[in-house]
């Protein structure tokens, strides 16, 4: 298609990342954050009067890489962090690799731009189970109009972030202290033990769903909102919980990856196997589960 314009391109290749999306070569997660970035780049261009994708630059794809935005709060971030620079980055560089292997354009804009380095691993925060009392303390303020104890209840039952975004209502059985999963890109679907006190803190929050209508509702975040959304709404509610209770702060980060670290350790430590860590956990990977629970399994030595 001769000199395409990026709404035409936009809609063909958001075709073909669900279709990978279906294939499980990407989750669909990615594919929500690509379609966002890309209408956002799209109102980008129209912006500098720039409708088509062999018109676009190296340069006017790198200022939107670098250009200010705004963070889950709302509030304008001048200077977007590395993490956002990549995605955006990442997005961009796959809508046109799509574009050019539908044959909607020849620019390569990102081609030759330099990768944007990523920030140190974090080996995590290495909660104990006192932080995990401190953190049940504060997620129960304001209990069950909002949110926050049945997102850290889901958390410490073993589902990551993309699993706690979308437990309903009719995933929960009560009786027998589990709520089921269905899984991910990464895992398995399962079903997952719950505490004594998640078992109360989703039996409330479960209850004042129902009374606001027929379900299945979700648990902790809006219906409305996409998968991608959804999940970073998980994290900025876990990352509410944890400045709550004192633990998150300027030098120190504290995200939901930090309880699934702690309970593989828990696991690992009361069943002595990794498989009883993957199982509970959903990975496929034996070395997954050794990383979660900071074990280097295969030379024997800890993880740094």
């Amino acid at each position: 298609m001769a000199r395409a314009t990026i709404k035409q391109t936009l809609l063909e290749v958001s075709r073909l990342w669900l279709h990978e999306a279906a294939a499980g070569r990407i989750s669909i997660e990615t594919v929500d954050l690509y379609i966002q970035v890309s209408e956002r780049f799209h109102r980008y261009a129209d912006a500098h009067a720039v409708s088509r994708m062999d018109d676009v630059s190296r340069h006017m794809a790198e200022a939107f890489i670098a250009a200010p935005g705004r963070d889950r709060r709302n509030n304008i971030t001048l200077v977007p962090a590395n993490s956002t620079r990549r995605q955006r980055r990442s997005a961009l560089a796959s809508l046109f690799a799509h574009a050019r292997s539908l044959g909607m354009t020849k620019a390569a804009p990102l081609l030759d731009s330099p990768p944007i380095t990523r920030d140190p691993r974090s080996p995590g925060a290495g909660l104990t189970t006192q932080d995990i009392e401190n953190l049940q303390f504060h997620a129960e303020r304001g209990m069950p109009a909002t949110r926050h104890a049945a997102l850290l209840a889901l958390l410490l039952a073993g589902l990551n972030s993309a699993e706690t975004a979308a437990a309903t209502t009719a995933d929960l059985h009560l009786p027998a202290a589990t709520v089921r999963t269905a899984g991910g890109t990464r895992t398995h679907p399962r079903s997952c033990p719950l505490t004594e006190w998640g078992v109360y803190v989703l039996g409330l929050r479960a209850a004042r769903l129902e009374r606001a209508g027929s379900g299945p509702h979700r648990l902790v975040t809006s219906a409305k909102s996409s998968r991608y959304g959804a999940q970073a709404s998980v994290g900025a509610g876990f990352n509410d919980i944890a400045r709550n209770a004192g633990l998150a702060t300027r030098r120190r980060k504290v995200e939901p990856r930090d309880i699934t670290r702690y309970l593989a350790r828990r696991i690992l430590h009361e069943s002595g196997q990794l498989s009883e860590v993957a199982r509970r956990l959903g990975l496929s990977s034996l070395d997954g589960a050794a990383g979660l629970a900071g074990l280097a399994w295969q030379t024997g030595e800890s993880s740094r």
